[in-house]
């Protein structure tokens, strides 16, 4: 079964959604992420999908407080993304109770460091996040998209020992109109045994039902849930 990740993005400390990674497109949730973390796990969610989104902004993390109030009140698997750039940075998400970290930016700006993270921590603890448009990855927040292509840059990835992805595509983020599933079909014909998590569009529990069809190990889904058009009782049924 497609294993179903719940996504909370946070600008200063609420729970937000932006629409294709725009900040001037912020809508404000819940103010209180711990209590929407709390909620997904009552319907027997296991994973969770952090972002921190002033942190990915700043180029550090800043989030951190808000990661480790949802680590010690639930028993969620958190793996955190946003702003990671140091080593420090990497120290206080794992002590702050993340379990596995989201690098983007960094594995395309500096990959000698994020080579050195995934020999260090391993693939369990280490994910690749892909954002693309029009197959080019994008990166800082997607605020500039460069010249790597989609497929070389995780297969060089995966040859360097990562086997989790998020692949984003952000031309759907956050607009509700369904997610690239040809492009992850794409994928998974290049790389059969990746575990590849797909993000972005996801508008109906049909939408999670097709990407599981065409063979996609793992969703996130964010928005879909914030806007009543995927119901925590949908959650609930689907993973019973």
């Amino acid at each position: 079964m497609i294993e179903i990740i719940p996504a909370i993005d946070i600008i200063d400390g609420k729970c937000v959604r932006l629409s294709q990674g725009d900040y001037d497109q912020k809508k404000v949730y819940n103010e209180n992420p711990s209590e929407v973390a709390k909620m997904f796990e009552d319907v027997g969610i296991k994973r969770l999908h952090l972002v921190d989104l002033d942190g990915a902004k700043a180029k550090h993390i800043v989030n951190h407080k808000v990661l480790e109030k949802i680590a010690t009140t639930t028993s969620l698997t958190i793996d955190f993304g946003g702003g990671l750039k140091s080593d420090d940075d990497l120290r206080i998400a794992f002590e702050c109770g993340a379990k596995m970290i989201t690098g983007g930016s960094i594995a395309v700006k500096s990959p000698d460091v994020f080579r050195s993270w995934i020999d260090k921590f391993g693939s369990e603890r280490i994910i690749l996040g892909a954002d693309v448009k029009n197959e080019k990855i994008a990166v800082s927040g997607w605020l500039e998209t460069t010249d790597a292509d989609l497929l070389p840059f995780v297969r060089s990835y995966k040859e360097a020992g990562i086997d989790k992805v998020i692949c984003t595509d952000i031309s759907k983020d956050g607009m509700l109109q369904g997610p690239s599933t040809e492009l992850y079909k794409k994928i998974l014909a290049d790389m059969p045994d990746l575990y590849l998590i797909a993000s972005g569009g996801v508008s109906s529990m049909k939408d999670i039902e097709d990407l599981q069809e065409a063979g996609v190990p793992a969703v996130i889904t964010g928005k879909a849930i914030y806007e009543g058009k995927i119901k925590m009782k949908d959650l609930a049924d689907f993973l019973r």
